[in-house]
């Protein structure tokens, strides 16, 4: 990996490797990819020889989006147990850095939101989701994040003329 490469970190999302620096962290000098994520600005520090170890993946081809399309738009999932079951159910799933796993998430709690607003702790599940899905197909699809996020919606099912 090395600099300008868009890259997949899990319960993160997709950013762009924009410098690769050495820092002292206890007295032992290591690389570290700087990662610029698209929403909210954020960047992080990864370093270099625990890649595999944190799941850094690169993003999606266009076949693998026209996945993420079919999970966005197929039947919810039913709701089975209580919100704190489903709550860590989704959380491993969103850990395992899969795009369509975190893609299945934002499309259920997105639609279980839209007819009964979901817990707190689920909601926060959503936005983690969606900012997971939305940052990876912002580089994929070349659009802005206000545009992924219409487009993820319409794809859902959700529509903000629907939402008032």
């Amino acid at each position: 990996m090395k600099i300008g490469d868009k890259v997949v970190y899990p319960m993160h999302g997709a950013g762009e490797i924009v410098d690769i620096e050495e820092n002292e962290v206890g007295g032992v000098k290591s690389s570290y990819y700087i990662l610029r994520l698209p929403v909210g600005d954020m960047k992080l520090m990864l370093p270099v020889d625990k890649v595999e170890e944190i799941g850094l993946r690169e993003l999606i081809t266009p076949a693998q989006l026209e996945k993420v399309i079919k999970v966005l738009q197929d039947e919810s999932e039913p709701l089975i147990g209580s919100w704190n079951k489903r709550f860590h159910a989704n959380l491993e799933r969103l850990k395992s850095g899969d795009i369509f796993e975190a893609a299945a998430v934002a499309r259920n709690l997105t639609r279980q939101n839209h007819k009964k607003k979901v817990s707190s702790g689920e909601n926060k599940l959503l936005d983690l989701s969606r900012q997971i899905l939305i940052t990876e197909l912002v580089y994929v699809c070349d659009k802005s994040p206000e545009e992924i996020t219409a487009w993820v919606d319409e794809l859902i099912g959700i529509s903000d003329s629907e939402e008032n």
